[in-house]
């Protein structure tokens, strides 16, 4: 690692602490008091107004991040290799990647995962106990003859929902698919998705709070008919009720039950988060929307690119059909569009469903076939059954669209263990095919000499799924491609559902479809070209920059006037009575916050069948082969049911074995 990325890296870390370190000091008393007068006597101009301070505090730093973070990114992917030190630093962590929590629905939750969703707590409490303590000290009576308990009850509501907003602050990070901020700490978004579901339950429930709050405070004092109005001049609640209600059908179809039952209505009302936005912003306002903007603004550029990339139409080439019922789609692409294993590809099927799109694992590996891409289709609910009803209707070209892919930005880290150990259950062997072909191609690199030991641990239902091992060999010219000798691999597969092979005859052949192209079919790309990380950081830096020259148009030559003018009959009226006007003062929607009551040839001596032993009518004893593994670094990856995936982590967080190394791989899209 050379100075330059040092310092990027500093530079990046002493912007995001105090990106957090304004959220900590945000409700504090000094912050409202003392603070922020002094800042916006500096900070307010005719062309932002007040939310300028907010521009500049909290939307500017994670801005920065993100456009410098395309550079820094850029520079990696040109120099990125492995060598003995990272391995030595990732040994240091091991601690802090040991799973220490493993229950529904949290999932597998790791030290660091633990000690980060603490401290986010920790905020949130500290947040709202400060803001209830100058809300409490300064308590305002909003209607005669309110008694105190009643006013602490509507500010205890009110501030409940400033701690929701805070996690919307973070909420759309995790989503952001092309993000140039969680490689930056060694995530994707397919592994943090987890925490876009954290996040936004716990959002939930404290906006739910606040509206149950604010309705029960209306109906004590009696004043239900605050529950229609829509303020010009202060919050409207209207809006924010309607965001609610758009809010609370995106969380009842979001829950695991129904998410997986009823994947096309979660789906669909999942897209009401644009509603959700718009009105939520028009009840908020723009100051409090320009301290949460990042996120959001992040996540609308990245869906933009995604949109212009969705609009291409992939060449399709051909369809494998397995007998297990699983299709391998192989896809064309450009010589230039490189991933890493366990990237994701999304995929629509217009004529099945122009609007669903859905997540796959990317088996092929771009290193070994330069220019084809494949993804591997289980079919499950009624999508994929749809889209296997055309494949076995002799279709000759079938219009696909895609996203993606989606992965790992540096290179395969799993190289670095001595050993793998993968278990899988069912269609959860995808990830690994990617793998362990990224391992072949490793292997027939001469420099490199410490290649990984595999052993692949599968459970399949029935024997047909045991097709699904003929994907872990890649086919170039009409045979599998050749492995080094310094390739290790066996491979235990368990069918649990029957005691006996059944005979060759009544074993299925796994079928080929070979697709026409169309007209307007092109190979998959880069969504920005060879240098995607340089143009995604000039398409964030413009944007921005457009967007504040927007801003600040509308607000000087719109918004301006109106306060001015405003201002003038206020003032007006405070000079006529004092009294009055003290008690009537009002403030624009969008300064909410601020009042004081206010998101793999075969062996050459070993082939595939020799080296893959078949277990009938028996499971994995997975804590006799693990805590059995032999070396001192084993890497452990597993993928496949909850139950599966949840035993797996335990016996590595157990202690019973220090050489077990837990690799996470998340894939709950």
């Amino acid at each position: 690692m050379n100075m330059k990325t040092v310092l990027l890296r500093m530079t990046f870390l002493a912007v995001f602490l105090g990106w957090l370190m304004l959220w900590v000091l945000l409700p504090t008393k000094r912050y409202k008091n003392g603070w922020t007068p002094v800042i916006h006597s500096n900070l307010n101009s005719t062309y932002f107004g007040v939310q300028g301070t907010n521009l500049l505090l909290f939307t500017f730093p994670m801005m920065f991040i993100a456009a410098l973070g395309c550079v820094y990114l850029h520079v990696q992917n040109k120099s990125e290799n492995i060598n003995s030190k990272s391995v030595v630093t990732s040994h240091r962590l091991v601690f802090w990647r040991r799973p220490v929590l493993v229950m529904a629905p949290l999932g597998i939750v790791t030290a660091v995962e633990l000690a980060f969703a603490a401290m986010f707590v920790a905020l949130l409490i500290w947040s709202l106990s400060n803001y209830l303590y100058v809300s409490f000290g300064h308590l305002h009576m909003h209607k005669e003859g309110e008694k105190v308990w009643q006013a602490k009850f509507r500010s205890v509501s009110l501030r409940l929902g400033y701690v929701g907003n805070i996690c919307w602050a973070f909420l759309f990070f995790p989503v952001t698919r092309g993000s140039s901020i969680l490689p930056l700490v060694g995530l994707t978004s397919e592994s943090s998705i987890k925490y876009h579901i954290w996040l936004g339950h716990l959002s939930m429930i404290l906006f739910a709070s606040h509206t149950l709050g604010f309705i029960i405070y209306w109906a004590i004092t009696h004043q239900m008919a605050q529950m229609v109005e829509w303020s010009q001049d202060w919050v409207p609640n209207v809006a924010g009720e309607i965001a609610i209600v758009f809010a609370m059908a995106m969380w009842v179809t979001s829950f695991p039950r129904v998410r997986r039952k009823m994947f096309e209505v979660f789906f669909y009302t999942h897209h009401l988060y644009a509603l959700y936005i718009f009105f939520y912003v028009l009840h908020v306002g723009v100051d409090y929307l320009c301290m949460i903007l990042p996120g959001i603004f992040l996540f609308l550029v990245d869906r933009f690119l995604r949109f212009l990339q969705s609009r291409e139409r992939a060449r399709l080439l051909s369809a494998r059909l397995l007998p297990c019922d699983t299709v391998e789609l192989t896809f064309s692409k450009t010589p230039g569009l490189n991933y890493n294993p366990t990237s994701m590809l999304f995929i629509n099927v217009p004529s099945v469903s122009k609007l669903q799109w859905h997540p796959f694992t990317v088996t092929s590996n771009c290193n070994m076939e330069a220019d084809q891409l494949s993804v591997v289709i289980k079919r499950g609910g009624s999508w994929s059954q749809k889209l296997f009803q055309q494949l076995s209707s002799s279709v000759e070209h079938l219009e696909v669209s895609v996203e993606g892919p989606y992965g790992p930005t540096p290179i395969s880290h799993f190289l670095r263990h001595e050993s793998l150990v993968m278990v899988s259950g069912g269609s959860g062997i995808t990830p690994f095919i990617s793998i362990i072909r990224e391992i072949i191609f490793q292997s027939q690199n001469a420099s490199l000499h410490n290649i990984p030991r595999v052993l692949l641990i599968c459970a399949f239902k029935n024997s047909a799924d045991l097709t699904m091992l003929d994907l872990l060999l890649p086919i170039s010219g009409g045979t599998p491609t050749q492995i080094s000798t310094k390739m290790q691999l066996q491979i235990e597969a368990y069918v649990t559902r029957e005691n006996e092979q059944p005979s060759a005859e009544a074993q299925k052949l796994i079928q080929t479809i070979w697709f026409k192209p169309g007209p307007s079919d092109s190979p998959i790309s880069p969504a920005l070209g060879p240098n995607n990380w340089l143009w995604l950081g000039a398409i964030i830096s413009s944007s921005f920059v457009m967007f504040l020259v927007f801003l600040g148009i509308v607000t000087r030559y719109y918004i301006y006037p109106i306060i001015s003018e405003e201002k003038t009959k206020l003032d007006a009226i405070r000079e006529a009575s004092p009294r009055l006007g003290s008690a009537n003062a009002k403030t624009s929607p969008g300064s909410w916050f601020y009042a004081a009551d206010r998101e793999l040839e075969s062996l050459p001596h070993q082939s595939l069948v020799q080296a893959t032993k078949v277990h009938f009518g028996a499971r994995p004893d997975l804590k006799k082969i693990l805590l059995g593994c032999e070396g001192s670094d084993v890497g452990v990856l597993v993928c496949g049911p909850r139950k599966m995936r949840h035993e797996v982590a335990k016996i590595c967080s157990s202690g019973l074995a220090e050489n077990l190394h837990l690799e996470s791989i998340s894939f709950n899209w």
